[in-house]
């Protein structure tokens, strides 16, 4: 694109290059505003600016469209499983029988992770929030494998997505079972990526391990509409932790605690504890919905629109089959869950809601799946997690391939002017 973007400030004209991506996205690249005007843009949040290019998801908020790689995110969560859809994403293309039984392969032989973690877990009161044990564990991670990642090299690179691939879901067991008081599980190696987390999970000490379908197929598709969505938060965070050349582990951990946070990650969370709370007020759906549609009320529903997607969660119309599988096939009764769906059917039948296209999220219904599944609700942000750190491997990666100067965002000072110090006894 041979366009320019030319913008005057006091009396001279500068001009830019306008940059197209491959699904017509265009960008005015300021890079070199400040060098040449001494000015800089002031966009807070980020709202408006793009940090990088990226080959790795597109998403339209607008038309509700999110793509892995070129993939549709319908077909790769009917077609595909969550490993596939983690080797697409980290290396950026679909994976053959071989290369994905050697990946998996690969994953299960870096499944160990050192007793002494044990020690490190213990030190957690059972009170600690899953999110805070998680993200430290991560970081601990580099304690036991120190050594550097060697960017340029394939199999180095290969190597520490594997180790950090094959470890966390153990870390994330660990942290499970000890908010659940039952002892630690490693898994079994004869089980897929996706059960061995299952198992892991769930197993009782007294009882044999029985594989439910139903509930394996939900987390994969959960794991697999979590795992990437372009530039978010947590996303930014990692590739910006990243650029000052820090570690994988490191980077990960970071990504993690922004993503502990209640307008990003914790939203799942918040639908359930919105949930409970209308229960504890007698469980009138109807009368909270109407405080949803009073902008006097300072009451906000959770789990409805999208702050990316102005149309509809593409995810959430996946993730609705399998929740109704789920709770079909397990046969919960539970008088939150009833809330959920009373709310469920009022929203998407009420003109208020359709009109503004306000329906429900991918975080309405992970949130049901999950406490149907008896994960407690501080959980839940750390099985998002579990489900986005393939999209953290590939962001990081990219970024550290590409070579992408380490960030430094400016900021507009309107502090004091300089002053003169004045003695302790004249203040």
């Amino acid at each position: 694109m041979s366009d320019k973007a030319s913008i005057s400030i006091h009396g001279k004209s500068y001009e830019f290059p306008v940059v197209e991506g491959t699904e017509n996205e265009v960008a005015i690249d300021i890079k070199t505003l400040r060098a040449a005007t001494g000015i800089i843009t002031l966009d807070p949040g980020f709202k408006n600016t793009g940090s990088c290019e990226s080959a790795i998801t597109f998403l339209d908020g607008e038309k509700g469209v999110l793509r892995y790689r070129g993939y549709s995110i319908e077909e790769l969560a009917e077609k595909a499983d969550f490993l596939e859809v983690a080797y697409l994403l980290i290396f950026g293309e679909l994976p053959n029988k071989e290369e994905l039984e050697k990946f998996h392969k690969d994953i299960k032989a870096e499944s160990h992770v050192d007793e002494e973690m044990k020690k490190i877990l213990d030190g957690f009161p059972k009170s600690a929030h899953p999110m805070g044990v998680i993200s430290s564990l991560t970081s601990a991670l580099i304690a036991f494998n120190p050594s550097s990642v060697n960017v340029s090299s394939k199999e180095d690179m290969y190597h520490a997505i594997v180790r950090l691939l094959a470890k966390f879901p153990v870390l994330v067991a660990w942290t499970h079972r000890k908010k659940m008081g039952l002892p630690l599980d490693y898994g079994d190696d004869s089980l897929g990526y996706v059960e061995n987390i299952h198992k892991m999970m769930f197993k009782r000490p007294n009882q044999e391990y029985k594989r439910n379908e139903v509930v394996i197929e939900a987390l994969d598709k959960l794991l697999i509409l979590h795992a990437d969505h372009e530039q978010n938060c947590s996303t930014s965070t990692v590739r910006i932790v990243g650029s000052s050349h820090a570690g994988l582990f490191a980077s990960i951990s970071a990504g993690i605690s922004a993503l502990w946070g209640p307008l990003h990650g914790g939203a799942n969370q918040a639908v359930l504890e919105m949930l409970q709370a209308i229960e504890a007020d007698g469980g009138d759906t109807k009368r909270y919905m109407a405080k949803a549609k009073d902008k006097k009320d300072p009451f906000r529903l959770m789990g409805f629109g999208h702050r990316v997607y102005k149309n509809f969660d593409p995810r959430a119309r996946i993730i609705k089959k399998a929740a109704d599988e789920v709770l079909s096939d397990l046969g919960i009764e539970d008088p939150i869950l009833d809330i959920a769906k009373g709310l469920e059917k009022e929203a998407l039948e009420d003109d208020y809601f359709v009109k503004r296209k306000l329906y429900p999220n991918v975080d309405f219904y992970s949130g049901i799946i999950y406490r149907a599944l008896g994960i407690p609700v501080e959980m839940f942000t750390v099985m998002f997690a579990l489900g986005r750190l393939p999209g953290w491997i590939a962001q990081w990666r990219e970024m550290r391939l590409k070579g992408e100067p380490i960030g430094r965002p400016r900021q507009v000072y309107i502090g004091e002017n300089q002053r003169p110090f004045k003695a302790l006894d004249k203040r």
